[in-house]
This record gives structure tokens, C-alpha cells and sequence, in this order.
């Protein structure tokens, strides 16, 4: 089932703003949290030199960049995150769909190469991959479409012909194309699946309770 939503409630699934598990998604990860830091250091640095060359003239404003440029590691992940939401703002037309898990299977992902040699001299090449849940979920029109995210233990719940809840974007009022689609909610074990966590979760579970009694009781 596919149930168009008002822009103002799509703007409380997808706020302009970063969401807790958005915030973590760019902050936890030890890899993105030292590309962040990197960038903290690198920019005072910067910003240092260039207070260097002006001398005492620009201390006012070396003082603000140094705060911003420094913190970056902290409020780096709020503006990655609040550029994502925007990418999906941009929809003008949304839905909610209710959808049924068709197959569940596991792929291995090729996230880098690193190059490195051996004791007799010789080039190598290790390759880091990494083990993903492939979701496939198809609603009553027929529509069709795969979310994939990193493989954890509770994913093990999946099963073909459970539920399957997520957002929708179109360019188009009746939503007759579908061009973008949000990380999915399996309500039966309040379990979320994707690779980024676009939505405001505690909304859309409110919204999916609101349509659930509605579909009840319009039957």
C-alpha cells in the first residue's frame, strides 16, 4: 500500500536538521571520527599561518575561525548529515509504504584495497570487505526495490512475507515514479534496515501507527 503524505509531515520525517542516529552514523565510526579530527588540525594549522602573515591586526578573527575550524570534529557530522537531508528534501512528493519482504540474502562489499609487501619483496594486494544483508520488499501494486546495509546478528530475525515500512520520494504528485526510497522499518521486530539512517524514527513510527488504524478502519 502506498499512502501520499502532506509536505509537513514529510518534514518531520526528513528535518532539515541532524537526527541522533545520523549524528552517530558520521561521529562513531573511529575511521570518519580521525578524518574528522584530521580536518580540525589541518585547519587551525591554516588558520595559524594565515594569522602569521597578518600579525595582530586579525586576532578577533583568527580567535572565531580557530573555535569553528577546531570543533570541527563536532559539528562536522550535523552539517554532513544536514546536507543529506536536504539531497532528500528537494522531493517535492512523498509516500508511506507498507510493503512485504520478498528475499533476504548476504553479499560481500569491496570497501578498499590497501597495497603492501611481503617478506620476499613481493606486491600485495588486501582486499577489505565487508559482509551485507540484501533486503528485497514488494508492495500489492508490484513495485519493486533492494535495501542493503551492513550485516549484525539481529538481522537473522528477517523473513520473506514480513512487513516492510518506508518512505517514498517522487517528482511527480501521484507518486506514479519512484526516485528515491528511505532505509525500511520491520515493525514485527522494531527493527531498521539501510545503509543511512534518513528518517526521524519516533515520527515515523507515529506515522505508521496512525495508518495502520486508519487502513482498519476504513476496511
Amino acid at each position: 500500500m502506498l499512502f501520499p503524505l502532506t509536505r509537513a509531515t514529510f518534514e518531520q520525517i526528513i528535518p532539515p536538521i541532524a537526527t541522533g542516529p545520523q549524528y552517530l552514523y558520521y561521529w562513531a565510526n573511529w575511521q570518519k571520527f580521525l578524518k574528522q579530527l584530521l580536518i580540525s588540525v589541518v585547519a587551525l594549522v591554516v588558520i595559524w599561518l594565515v594569522g602569521k602573515f597578518f600579525g595582530h591586526a586579525a586576532d578577533g578573527i583568527r580567535l572565531i575561525l580557530s573555535i569553528i575550524g577546531g570543533l570541527y570534529w563536532l559539528w562536522g557530522p550535523v552539517y554532513l548529515a544536514s546536507l543529506r537531508n536536504l539531497e532528500y528534501r528537494r522531493y517535492p512528493y512523498s509516500g508511506f509504504m507498507r510493503a512485504q519482504v520478498v528475499d533476504v540474502y548476504l553479499t560481500e562489499e569491496l570497501l578498499r584495497e590497501e597495497e603492501t609487501v611481503n617478506k620476499r619483496g613481493e606486491l600485495i594486494i588486501i582486499e577489505n570487505k565487508e559482509k551485507r544483508i540484501n533486503v528485497e520488499i514488494e508492495d500489492e501494486t508490484g513495485f519493486y526495490t533492494q535495501v542493503q546495509a551492513p550485516l549484525r546478528r539481529i538481522h537473522k530475525v528477517i523473513r520473506p512475507g514480513q512487513i516492510a515500512e518506508c518512505l517514498v520520494l517522487s517528482k511527480q504528485a501521484n507518486l506514479a515514479t519512484i526516485s528515491k526510497i528511505t532505509d525500511i522499518y520491520l515493525p514485527q521486530h522494531n527493527l531498521w534496515i539501510g545503509s543511512y539512517p534518513y528518517l526521524r524514527r519516533d515520527i515515523f513510527k507515529e506515522v505508521s501507527l496512525s495508518l495502520s488504524k486508519f487502513s482498519r478502519s476504513s476496511r
